[in-house]
């Protein structure tokens, strides 16, 4: 396709201008066909690295050694804060030194990037957005807070009748003197909070790109403002005049007339708080949709969690765990370090993976990588069995007694002990007393919930471990009238609790109180189930070893409808030490 007649090209080699760029030079940063690989690596192999198109970028940059110049930096002296190459090291200038490679420096700060990126895009950016709603309400209803005194002015004045109008328009004046004040105070504090809010929203962006970026000196020189971001702006806080009529009286028309108290303002350091951004409302679909079926040719599959939209991660009846892309493809295998079959996974906030492991009665984690396996926890007397990582990233582990006679949750703190959920008020295990599955599941009310298989029911216990509700299936609307069996539990952003029944071959739904809601139907043996943070189902069928995406709900649009309503303009006065809220209430239609 010549691209000087089209509209549309496909992406070329920038060498010979005419093949399809297939290739692409991590270091050089440009596009390669495979034929004009040979000439662009010619003026030195280890000058270039060449990977498919596909995953350009994925290769780290390391800067060349400014004492060793056919060598590159690939190391970092912990004590000198240098980067150093491999000859470097081997000198007697860094001999002793703890040293760490670039590698996990950047993987480190990309963890904390994302971490940062999440935390102004969540928290601290939609704060900013409400401040600056906040105050540009207060400056479009600063002319009906101010109308109001006038209005009053005015109707003490008609009593008056022409032997007033002086006054009043005195006071009309001054009015409109600290109005201006009052206008310029917050317009100034606008117009930082705006100004503080654009330094994030470019802090956003410039985290993007890093993050994106391969340029290892780039990400070096990251420092994070997240520091400077929390530090919210102090509040505005104006006292609006009031107005204070005497008795007429027309031998001292200022006095009786009344008077203004003047407006002031101050700053509150704990004006504002962080607000993490509030999940949108959301309804059923009629039909569950069916986004996508990954055939994983695996079997036994059990327990399934996501990490963010790109990765999946896959247990089953088999020492391996299993990571597959968002299109299917598998990209990664991990082996317990006993070689035993992994109870139950989970993904931590850093993506690292948790799973338990029976045989050595402990809870493992693996960080970057299938060789790096850590115990981290150890029982004694007890048999893990699942696990979550909770929204502040606590971890939930339900286990059993050795002799199958006692069951309950534990959670941990850092991987220490903080609670133990066992008994209810009454002294009776909350729990049914036996080596079957409890998958676990956090809700956004911190309300902690059990599919406990053993009892046939979901058990939902409050934070701090008190019984809400038991619920134990509709049988009468299930689609194969089988007994209730719980197995894999999830939950979404409307505090929805999910639940498999792979006897039934389906997934039910109920409320944050226990109230049944719908059946999803769209399985064959479901398991393990999760939902991600667009609220898009994931299910592993144990028979098939197909992970299925599901869609079920959709985003809530409230019907538009004229009527009348009462519109409250409140305006808030900064001053010291008091404040003051005005509401004008006004009849209008919409």
């Amino acid at each position: 396709m010549d691209p000087r007649r089209s509209g549309q090209d496909v992406i070329r080699c920038e060498l010979c201008k005419e093949n399809v760029g297939e290739m692409y030079c991590d270091f050089c940063h440009i596009r390669l066909c495979i034929p004009c690989i040979g000439s662009h690596i010619a003026n030195g192999y280890d000058n270039h690295k060449v990977v498919p198109f596909q995953k350009r970028k994925s290769t780290l940059v390391y800067a060349r050694c400014t004492i060793h110049e056919n060598k590159r930096n690939k190391f970092k002296c912990v004590e000198c804060n240098v980067c150093l190459c491999s000859l470097c090291v081997s000198s007697n200038s860094h001999k002793g030194h703890d040293l760490v490679h670039l590698s996990q420096v950047n993987l480190t700060t990309k963890q904390s990037v994302r971490k940062d990126a999440r935390e102004l895009k969540n928290i601290i950016s939609p704060t900013y957005d409400a401040i600056v709603s906040e105050l540009e309400s207060q400056v479009a209803g600063l002319d009906n807070a101010y109308d109001e005194v006038i209005f009053s002015i005015i109707q003490h004045g008609e009593k008056l009748h022409k032997e007033v109008d002086n006054v009043i328009g005195n006071m009309k004046n001054e009015l409109n003197e600290m109005k201006n004040s009052h206008l310029d105070i917050l317009k100034k504090k606008l117009d930082g909070v705006v100004q503080q809010r654009n330094s994030i929203q470019q802090a956003m962006r410039y985290l993007w790109e890093i993050e994106q970026s391969n340029e290892i000196m780039e990400i070096m020189v990251y420092k994070s403002r997240i520091e400077e971001f929390r530090q919210l702006p102090p509040k505005v806080q104006i006292t609006l005049p009031t107005f204070n009529a005497k008795s007429i009286n027309t031998e001292d028309m200022r006095n009786i007339f009344g008077f203004l108290t003047r407006f002031s303002s101050a700053l509150d350091e704990q004006g504002y708080t962080l607000k993490r951004k509030q999940p949108e409302i959301k309804e059923f679909l009629n039909e569950e949709e069916l986004v996508t079926t990954f055939i994983t040719e695996l079997e036994g599959l059990n327990s399934i969690a996501v990490v963010g939209n790109e990765n999946i991660w896959i247990s089953r009846k088999a020492s391996d765990m299993n990571c597959f892309d968002s299109e299917g493809r598998l990209t990664k295998t991990i082996h317990s370090s006993t070689g035993e079959i992994p109870n139950d996974i989970a993904v931590t906030e850093d993506g690292d993976i948790l799973y338990t492991d029976w045989k050595s009665s402990s809870i493992n984690v693996v960080k970057n990588g299938p060789g790096n396996i850590e115990e981290k926890i150890t029982l004694h007397g007890w048999i893990p069995v699942n696990l979550c990582v909770t929204f502040f990233n606590d971890l939930l582990v339900s286990m059993y007694k050795e002799d199958g006679s006692e069951s309950k949750v534990v959670r941990y703190t850092d991987f220490v002990e903080k609670q133990t959920i066992q008994y209810g008020d009454n002294g009776q295990q909350l729990l049914s007393a036996n080596n079957f599955i409890k998958y676990l599941a956090e809700n956004r009310n911190r309300d902690i919930c059990v599919a406990d298989n053993g009892a046939n029911a979901v058990v939902v216990v409050a934070q701090n471990g008190r019984l809400r509700f038991q619920y134990k299936g509709q049988p009468q609307s299930s689609p194969n009238q089988q007994q209730f069996h719980p197995f894999g539990i999830a939950t979404d952003s409307q505090s929805h609790i999910l639940t498999s029944d792979s006897d039934d071959h389906c997934i039910h739904i109920i409320d944050a109180d226990g109230n049944f809601l719908r059946h999803l139907n769209s399985f064959s043996d479901p398991w393990g189930i999760c939902v991600d943070e667009n609220d898009i189902l994931y299910v592993a069928e144990l028979i098939t070893g197909n992970v299925k995406k599901i869609k079920y709900l959709k985003i809530f649009y409230a019907p538009f409808r004229r009527r009348d309503s009462v519109l409250l303009c409140c305006c808030l006065s900064v001053g010291p030490p008091t404040v003051s809220v005005h509401f004008l209430r006004k009849k209008c239609s919409y």
